[in-house]
C-alpha cells in the first residue's frame, strides 16, 4: 500500500530530513518519492504492507518536536501532482470545490485537468481573464487524459458556435470545451439546443467564464463539480467589467 506524509519544520537544522529517512528505512518502509511542497514543508509517498507498522510510524513521528506532521494517510490524485510539481495546490473553502491556479502553474493545472477527466465526468467552470490560456490547458489535458477535445463554442482562433455533432464527437471518450460567454451571449437557438443536449451527455465539460454562463442559462451554482481559476499572477482579480462583452469587439479567447 501507498501512504502520503507531509511535514512542516518546525526547528530548522541539519539532518532532520536524513533522520527521518533512516527512521523509515529502520522501520522497512520504501520512500517512492520527496519533495519540497511548499516553505518549510515536505511531502513523502511511501509504500509499506503493514498497516500496523504505518500507525506506529504516525505515532512515532507525531511526538517529533522538531517536525509537525501534517499529513498521512493513503494518497489522492491531488497529493500526487502536489509531490510532482513540489507545489501545493490552492483549495478554496467553498462549494463546489474551488482550485486556484497560476499561469506558471500551467502545468500542474493539465495534470490537475487531466486527472479529474481520468477520474470522473465533470462539469468544470474555468474562470480567467482573457488569454491567460484556459483553452490551451484543457486541450492539452484532454491529451493528458487520452480524450478527444471538441470545442463546442471558442474564440480561441477565431469565433466558433457549434449548431451539430458528427457522431465520432458524442463518444464518451470525448471532452467538450464551451466558451460562456459565447454560448450565453451570442449562441443562436441552434447553438443553445445543442449546448443544452450536451450538458446532459455522460462526458467531461469545462465551461469557461461559468458565471455567465450560469447567469444567462439560469444554473445554480452547485451546477458545477469544480470551478478553477487561473491568473497571470495571484494578485490578479478575475474582472469580467474589464472585458469588452460588445458584439462588434468581441474577443476574450
Amino acid at each position: 500500500m501507498e501512504w502520503y506524509m507531509e511535514y512542516e519544520v518546525i526547528k530548522n537544522r541539519p539532518g532532520t530530513l536524513g533522520d527521518i529517512a533512516s527512521f523509515l528505512g529502520l522501520m522497512g518502509v520504501n520512500i517512492l518519492m520527496i519533495n519540497g511542497v511548499a516553505e518549510g514543508r515536505r511531502g513523502l509517498l511511501l509504500g509499506c504492507k503493514e498497516k500496523s507498522r504505518i500507525e506506529f510510524i504516525k505515532d512515532a513521528l507525531s511526538k517529533v518536536r522538531s517536525i509537525k506532521l501534517r499529513a498521512f494517510r493513503q494518497p489522492n490524485f491531488i497529493d500526487r501532482i502536489s509531490l510532482k510539481h513540489g507545489k501545493i495546490i490552492c483549495q478554496e473553502a467553498n462549494s463546489p470545490a474551488t482550485y486556484s491556479f497560476v499561469r506558471e502553474d500551467l502545468g500542474m493545472l493539465v495534470d490537475f485537468l487531466g486527472e479529474l477527466f481520468l477520474q470522473d465526468k465533470p462539469i468544470i467552470g474555468l474562470r480567467g481573464m482573457p488569454r491567460v490560456g484556459k483553452t490551451e490547458a484543457t486541450i492539452a489535458a484532454s491529451v493528458y487524459a487520452n480524450k478527444k477535445w471538441v470545442i463546442i463554442s471558442s474564440t480561441l482562433m477565431r469565433q466558433s458556435m457549434r449548431k451539430v455533432l458528427s457522431e465520432e464527437e458524442q463518444t464518451v471518450d470525448c471532452v467538450y470545451l464551451i466558451d460562456g460567454i459565447v454560448s450565453g451571449v451570442r449562441g443562436s437557438t441552434e447553438h443553445k439546443e445543442l449546448v443544452e443536449e450536451i450538458l446532459k451527455h455522460p462526458v467531461p465539460k469545462v465551461i469557461e467564464h461559468p458565471d455567465i454562463f450560469l447567469r444567462e442559462n439560469d444554473l445554480p451554482e452547485d451546477f458545477l463539480d469544480y470551478i478553477i481559476e487561473l491568473r497571470r499572477s495571484k494578485d490578479e482579480v478575475i474582472d469580467y467589467n474589464l472585458v469588452s462583452q460588445s458584439f462588434s469587439s468581441f474577443d476574450i479567447s
